[in-house]
C-alpha cells in the first residue's frame, strides 16, 4: 500500500506558480531521493509533502487522508522532517535537543515519561551519540550535529522521515557518516525516507527510488538505473555524462564531462552580463 502520494498538486510562492498538477507517490519502506538542478522545485515539493508549505491546489494524502486538513500534532506523530541547516539555541545539549522530538506524544506541558526517556535513549544509541549526549549541540562537528538532529527526528517515532539536503556543507567523511546512518535506519527499522540530494552518485548508491525534477515537473522516476540515463541528465541538468556501473554495487555512477549546448550558451550569457556590470566599476576605480 502506498501511504504518501499527491494528487493534482499545485504549489506557489505568492503569485508565482512553482509546481503545477503534480501526481506522484512515495514508495513505502524505501529511501527516495529527489534530484534536480538548483531552483527546480525539489525542496519546495519536499516541504509541501511534509506539510510545512500549504498547496495552492490539489492535495497531499497520507494513509488516505488529506495531510493539510489534519492537526499538526497528529501529523507529527506520523512524519518527521529535518530542514536545511537547522540551528539549536546556544548551550542546548544533545539530550535536550532529542527530547524535543517527544513533544507530539506529550499532553500539555508535562515532564518526560519513562516511555519518553526510553525512546530518547534509543535514539541516542541508534545514531551513535552516546558519548555526546551531555555536550552542547553547537560544540559538535558537522557530522555529529547532523546525527543529533536526526536523533531528534527519530525520537518522534514516525515511520516517515524527510530530509532536505542532509549532507550540505559536510566533508566527504561526514557525508558518508550521515548517509550510512540513513541506510541503516531504512534497512533495520523499515523507515520510509525521502531526501533532497545534490550528489547524483550519493542518490544512486543510497536510494532505491529516485525522482528527477525540472521546473516543478517530474521528468523521470523509478529505480536509479531507470532515472540516471544520458537523456534524463541532458534534460534535467543540461549535462553530457558517461554512466558506468559502480564496481562495488552495480548501481549507475554519473561522470559528467560537458555542458549541453543550451547550458553552455546560458553560462556564457551570464558571464557576459557579469562582465558588462563590472566594467563601469573598474573604469571608475581606475579614474579615481
Amino acid at each position: 500500500m502506498t501511504r504518501l502520494f499527491t494528487k493534482q498538486l499545485d504549489i506557489s510562492y505568492g503569485d508565482r506558480l512553482i509546481v503545477e498538477d503534480l501526481n506522484f507517490s512515495i514508495p513505502t519502506g524505501k529511501i527516495t531521493a529527489l534530484v534536480g538542478s538548483n531552483g527546480s522545485g525539489k525542496s519546495t515539493i519536499l516541504k509541501t509533502l511534509a506539510r510545512i508549505l500549504k498547496p495552492a491546489g490539489g492535495n497531499v494524502f497520507l494513509d488516505g487522508k488529506c495531510i493539510h486538513k489534519q492537526s499538526t500534532k497528529e501529523v507529527a506523530k506520523q512524519l518527521a522532517i529535518l530542514p536545511q541547516n537547522p540551528t539549536a539555541p546556544d548551550g542546548l545539549t544533545v539530550s535536550e535537543l532529542i527530547g524535543y522530538g517527544r513533544f507530539p506524544h506529550q499532553k500539555g506541558f508535562g515532564s518526560l515519561s519513562k516511555e519518553d526517556k526510553d525512546v530518547i535513549q534509543w535514539a541516542i544509541e541508534v545514531t551513535g551519540m552516546t558519548d555526546f549526549c551531555d555536550r552542547p549541540v553547537d560544540q559538535l562537528s558537522g557530522g555529529q550535529r547532523q546525527r543529533a538532529w536526526i536523533a531528534m527526528a527519530l525520537a518522534q517515532q514516525t515511520d516517515i522521515l524527510f530530509l532536505d539536503e542532509p549532507t550540505t556543507y559536510l566533508d566527504m567523511a561526514h557525508q558518508l557518516e550521515v548517509l550510512k546512518l540513513l541506510e541503516k535506519l531504512n534497512a533495520e527499522e523499515g523507515r520510509t525516507i525521502i531526501m533532497v540530494v545534490h550528489d547524483l552518485n550519493h542518490a544512486t548508491r543510497f536510494a532505491q527510488h529516485m525522482v528527477a525534477i525540472k521546473s516543478g515537473r517530474v521528468i523521470s522516476e523509478g529505480e536509479p538505473a531507470e532515472v540516471v540515463t544520458e537523456d534524463v541528465l541532458r534534460e534535467v541538468f543540461g549535462i553530457e555524462a558517461d554512466i558506468i556501473p559502480d564496481p562495488r554495487t552495480g548501481v549507475p555512477l554519473c561522470l559528467p564531462y560537458e555542458l549541453t549546448g543550451q547550458e553552455q550558451a546560458a553560462a556564457s550569457d551570464k558571464i557576459t552580463k557579469s562582465v558588462a556590470k563590472e566594467e563601469p566599476r573598474i573604469a571608475m576605480a581606475s579614474n579615481a
